[in-house]
């Protein structure tokens, strides 16, 4: 029976697209089911005229349209997923998308502890486990899925936030524009819409995916490698071995990478006394650049970012960050990654796991480890770290990014604009979702929530 549904289900999009052919000039894809192994997930060839082989990923995150996408999985294929999200295990379905199939393409859900809070059965929050619970989880579509090049609209994998903490439904978004207007190199981000098996979900965060094809956009020489949470030293101020960056490692893996250049900044940041760490710095980086990162990251409290150094026993590190090293200038970049808690910890320490307890450059405890907030988390003072120390050195040039970020991008005049027309543009979808699913957000909640956010960048405007 289940069979049978999919089929009539892929056979009335196919007649539906056919009716509307006198207003595209995509031609239809033949469509061929796999066998019962391949859970009727079908096979789509495409014809290689279709629209999302031929337009650049730019439409995706154009920020004047809220786009939907369509998921199609089996029934089990679904089940499975939901019976243990945290496995984070791939199954096989398709995504449409203005009438256009890609099939088959990955899904999963995916996050960190944060992404599954309240939203798995399992009752330990720092170790997720159980079956969903949620309307909404986050979730990934791999678009090259079984090893294939292909590519949608220029993407090869799609991330879908759910927003779950962020009532708002406003941080990934502002917070990521907000880098980039301040030329740091950070990924797109833009709301969406997503049904599942014909039902809507709700109201996602649509953000670009950090990989090779992101590094290639940004840079001059996009051919290098590209590390996800590796930073630099060690708490103990020794740099990373080659087989840690080598397992942080996400492009150029099958390629015999050398990761001679990241160690080799790292070695000469390890061996520098505390006066020449500048030097060092202003040899492998890009300092306006670097220090906008930071004006951005402070001023929204991205306390859950590269300056959070969270502590386990004896050890000490942050994550939520990538590092890129471009080939040709032999230089290094910082990437920020993962903005669903940002801008809480504005006003207060909202948040009982993520708030910094340091102002930037401060020390706290002679550099060990203390507890902190509300459940008294162990934590480290970022600038115990001897990249960061450097940093916290260019004082007269972060004063300098926090005056161009609070008078630009972050102005009152600018920040009303852009939530105004971001609000009106999810306004009937964040409705739809509310009239739908008990667990979404209430309009009325929304609302307040993003007064909340108004007042927070009005107070972070003024420190």
């Amino acid at each position: 029976m289940k069979k049978s549904l999919l089929l009539c289900t892929h056979l009335l999009i196919l007649l539906l697209f056919l009716a509307c052919g006198e207003e595209t000039t995509t031609e239809v894809a033949p469509v061929t089911p796999t066998s019962e192994v391949n859970n009727q997930v079908p096979i789509i060839t495409p014809t290689g005229d279709e629209r999302y082989l031929n337009t650049k990923s730019k439409y995706i995150f154009d920020q004047d349209k809220l786009h939907t996408f369509e998921l199609t999985l089996p029934e089990a294929s679904l089940a499975k997923i939901d019976q243990d999200p945290a496995a984070e295990e791939y199954v096989e379905g398709s995504l449409t998308f203005e009438g256009e199939t890609i099939s088959p393409v990955g899904i999963r859900y995916k996050g960190s502890v944060g992404a599954f809070v309240n939203c798995l059965s399992g009752g330990n929050w720092a170790n997720p486990s159980g079956r969903k619970i949620c309307t909404k989880l986050s979730m990934k579509i791999k678009i090259n899925w079984n090893g294939s090049d292909r590519q949608f609209y220029g993407l090869k994998k799609l991330q879908f936030h759910s927003q779950n903490n962020d009532k708002s439904q406003m941080r990934d978004r502002l917070g990521y524009w907000l880098f980039r207007k301040m030329e740091v190199p950070a990924p797109r981000a833009v709301h969406a819409k997503l049904m599942i098996n014909g039902q809507y979900s709700g109201l996602y965060s649509l953000v670009e995916q950090i990989d090779g094809r992101f590094t290639r956009q940004n840079f001059d020489d996009g051919t290098g490698n590209l590390y996800k949470e590796v930073w630099p030293l060690t708490a103990d101020g020794q740099p990373q071995t080659e087989a840690t960056y080598l397992a942080g490692l996400k492009t150029n893996e099958d390629e015999n990478p050398s990761v001679e250049i990241i160690q080799t900044f790292a070695e000469e940041i390890a061996r520098a006394t505390e006066a020449e760490v500048p030097t060092v710095i202003e040899k492998w980086m890009n300092v306006p650049e670097i220090i906008s990162y930071i004006a951005v990251d402070r001023t929204i409290r991205n306390d859950d970012g590269a300056f959070h150094w969270y502590c386990n026993g004896g050890d000490c590190s942050s994550h939520n960050f990538y590092w890129y090293e471009e080939p040709t200038q032999k230089s290094v970049h910082l990437i920020p990654w993962d903005l669903d808690n940002a801008f809480e910890n504005i006003i207060t320490d909202a948040n009982p796991v993520t708030p910094i307890a340091d102002e930037w450059g401060a020390i706290s405890a002679n550099c060990e480890p203390f507890r902190n907030g509300f459940l008294g988390l162990r934590q480290r003072s970022a600038a115990c770290d001897k990249l960061t120390k450097g940093w916290t050195t260019y004082e007269t040039l972060l004063a300098e990014k926090l005056q161009e970020l609070s008078e630009g991008p972050m102005s009152r005049e600018k920040m009303d604009e852009k939530l105004t027309e971001w609000a009106e543009q999810i306004r009937a979808a964040t409705e739809l979702a509310a009239d739908q699913h008990s667990d979404a957000v209430s309009v009325d909640s929304w609302e307040s929530a993003m007064q909340l956010l108004r007042t927070q960048l009005d107070v972070a405007r003024l420190e």
